[in-house]
């Protein structure tokens, strides 16, 4: 998973305003207490990322893969 696709992935499936708080002010323990965007900075795998963000927020486990990626009907 690319950054931008991490990106996308959080403005689906929580907004973009909303996105974007979780991201910069969510703290994930199972990242060390970072935030998304310290996590990101540190060299941490967006996918490694966006997985935790997930199991912080319970976004069901079938939302998990695929999302951020282009619509290919785009």
């Amino acid at each position: 998973m690319k950054v931008s696709e991490f990106q996308r992935a959080v403005a689906d499936e929580f907004g973009e305003a909303f996105g974007r708080v979780l991201i910069e002010d969510s703290q994930l323990g199972e990242l060390g207490d970072r935030t998304p965007k310290a996590a990101l900075a540190a060299g941490i795998p967006a996918r490694d990322v966006w997985l935790a963000l997930c199991r912080s927020r319970d976004v069901p486990r079938e939302r998990w893969h695929g999302v951020g990626l282009p619509d290919p009907r785009d």
